[in-house]
C-alpha cells in the first residue's frame, strides 16, 4: 500500500511520463521524415557503388528478374531500417537531454 505522499509521487511520474510522449510526437515525427529521406540517399549511393546503376529494379520492371528485384527490395528495407532505427534513437537521446525524460516510457 502506498502512502498518499508516495502515491502522489508515482502519479506525477505517470503524468509526466504522458507529457512527454505528448510533447515528442512532433519530435518523433519530424525525425521519421528525416530518417526516411535520408535513408533513401544512403541506399541509391549503396546501390550505385554495387551494381554500378543509378535506380535500383522495381517489382514492375520487366528487364529484371525475381532475384533483382526482391535482392533490391531487401537491401533497400535493411537500409531503411537501420536508418530509421538509429534517427529514432538519436532524436529520443536528444529529447532527453533537452527535456530531462525518455520519451518512450
Amino acid at each position: 500500500m502506498l502512502t498518499p505522499g508516495l502515491a502522489s509521487l508515482e502519479m506525477r511520474g505517470i503524468m509526466a511520463s504522458k507529457t512527454a510522449k505528448v510533447v515528442y510526437r512532433p519530435v518523433g515525427i519530424a525525425s521519421s521524415v528525416i530518417g526516411g529521406i535520408v535513408a533513401g540517399l544512403v541506399f541509391k549511393q549503396v546501390w550505385k557503388r554495387v551494381r554500378d546503376e543509378d535506380s535500383s529494379p522495381k517489382a514492375l520492371e520487366s528487364d529484371y528478374g525475381w532475384g533483382e528485384v526482391l535482392v533490391a527490395a531487401a537491401a533497400q528495407g535493411a537500409i531503411f531500417a537501420v536508418v530509421k532505427a538509429a534517427v529514432d534513437r538519436g532524436g529520443a537521446i536528444a529529447f532527453e537531454r533537452w527535456y530531462g525524460e525518455w520519451p518512450g516510457e
